[in-house]
């Protein structure tokens, strides 16, 4: 039976998410994991059952997988305000982070020892996310022969297409389903339900580049599916060959900041719109982007609560989260194959899995912290001077 008596407050749920928007690296397949140990594992706020329905919809929903499944695991016992405050709670320490580093980059003219902290960080972090999409994989797995399946046909696409397939996770929330749960005829009320659909605004014809900046991010918001990181070669094509507000070196350094910094991926928008039109653009950027992944997570959350327990329908769920899982673990490996491009950032991520591994109270943050000195020592050439 599913608790329906939060045992928490809507201060609680604020000071967790501020935490982790402020100490959370590692993009998404980190987030996600960490949601999972703190909110289902450790404190029990949030029943897995829940926790899998939030993965599900932010899943089939455009926008980004972390802030998504934020909003919807705040909307579960608080509703709209629970959902608001978290996911407020989640995107504004790196949003504050990013403003802050956008006037430092603008100020000296470039930030060059951004990459040498972020080459020890982004080796750190493979670890990091490595065996928090282990613990994810055995909770949600477990010994289910048809789940490791579809995990495996998942991370084995997201691999090699190194994109998250929209098709193959419905795909396999529908094989699922009808494998193990007998086809039997929803509810009308659910096709009825329908899904809500966020229109694109159509373009107004003005020269202000705040409004051009809206339109272009809110189309990012609405149309771009997968985890933050699947956003990255739709604002390339839109901010640097489509509008030329940026450099092929400034969209490169806010890819940086973006990594660097705890939080959502996607929030390197605000660092965008900080360079294009200070700090307006940066607010304008930002809300553009996480307004329509709010309102496509809010709007159909009730049904996916209502008709959860539907034999068919958690079925259905229970496939497209392993797909899910499976994706994750697929995109950490092909985040592995681009930052760890030479011996030392292969033993800096290997020493933080194993240390992970047998350190399981090992603070994450001390460990980040560690990652970017030894990157900063390293990229500066001051061990090969000691040599």
């Amino acid at each position: 039976m599913k608790n329906l008596t939060p045992t928490y407050t809507k201060a609680d749920l604020v000071r967790y998410f501020l935490r982790l928007g402020t100490f959370g690296f590692g993009g998404p397949p980190a987030l996600v994991s960490a949601m999972h140990r703190d909110l289902v594992l450790n404190r029990q706020w949030i029943t897995d059952e829940d926790y899998r329905e939030g993965m599900a919809l932010a899943q089939l929903a455009p926008g980004p997988l972390a802030a998504q499944l934020a909003i919807y695991l705040g909307y579960v016992h608080y509703g709209i305000w629970g959902a608001t405050l978290a996911g407020f709670a989640f995107v504004l320490p790196s949003f504050l982070m990013v403003l802050g580093l956008g006037w430092a980059y603008v100020l000296f003219d470039g930030l060059p020892w951004m990459q040498a902290i972020f080459y020890g960080i982004g080796a750190a972090v493979i670890g990091i996310i490595t065996i928090g999409t282990y613990k994810l994989t055995t909770k949600t797995i477990g010994k289910d022969w048809l789940g490791w399946l579809l995990f495996a046909i998942s991370a084995v696409a997201t691999i090699l297409t190194e994109s998250e397939l929209l098709w193959l996770v419905v795909g396999s929330g529908g094989v699922y389903w009808l494998i193990k749960a007998s086809p039997v005829r929803l509810d009308s009320k659910v096709g009825q339900a329908g899904w809500p659909f966020l229109t694109q605004v159509l373009a107004i014809p003005t020269d202000s580049i705040l409004w051009k900046l809206a339109l272009f991010f809110a189309k990012a918001g609405s149309f771009v599916f997968g985890s933050g990181l699947a956003i990255v070669p739709f604002l390339y094509g839109g901010v640097v060959k489509e509008y030329g507000w940026l450099t092929e070196q400034q969209f490169l350094d806010a890819v940086a900041v973006a990594m660097i910094t705890p939080g959502p991926v996607v929030i390197t928008v605000a660092f965008i719109g900080y360079l294009v039109a200070g700090f307006p653009g940066a607010c304008v950027a930002a809300a553009a982007t996480f307004l329509p992944c709010y309102l496509l997570t809010i709007l159909p959350a009730p049904y996916f609560k209502k008709y959860g327990k539907h034999p068919g329908l958690k079925a259905f769920v229970d496939g497209i989260t392993i797909a899910a899982v499976g994706a994750i673990a697929g995109a950490v490996v092909v985040l592995a194959r681009r930052q760890l491009v030479d011996l030392p950032a292969i033993i800096i991520a290997l020493t933080a899995t194993i240390l992970l591994y047998r350190f399981k109270k090992l603070s994450e943050l001390g460990l980040i912290a560690a990652a970017a000195i030894l990157g900063l020592l390293l990229r500066s050439g001051i061990f090969s001077s000691l040599l």
